[in-house]
């Protein structure tokens, strides 16, 4: 079983970042999916939920009309579109499978001038 983040990075507040969290080992298709960060010195937080057949749910307040979990059973992937970023989106963010408890290894995003 593998979970693998990628498209963290550096961007300016503002800016956008698209993540990418490619699963396998599973039947991914079957499971609800959701995006966790954790940011320096705070507690982990749930920050978005997708369902197995891809209805976005439960969304973190501070993110609302700013972030979008998407996904794509084909290609085995959930995605969190992210705009408008702003300083307090840094963190290490995390997708993982709440029924199975899967946690992948974590991307970093800085949102910094």
């Amino acid at each position: 079983v593998q979970l693998a983040e990628s498209g963290g990075g550096l961007v300016q507040p503002g800016g956008s970042l698209r993540l990418s969290c490619a699963a396998s080992g599973f039947s991914f298709r079957s499971y609800d999916m959701r995006w966790y960060r954790q940011a320096p010195g705070k507690e982990r937080e749930l920050v978005a939920h997708i369902t197995s057949v891809g209805n976005p749910t439960n969304y973190a307040d501070s993110v609302k009309g700013r972030f979008t979990i998407s996904r794509d059973n084909t290609k085995r992937t959930v995605y969190l579109q992210m705009n408008s970023l702003k300083p307090e989106d840094t963190a290490v963010y995390y997708c993982m499978t709440p029924s199975l408890s899967y946690w992948g290894q974590g991307t970093q995003v800085t949102v910094s001038s």
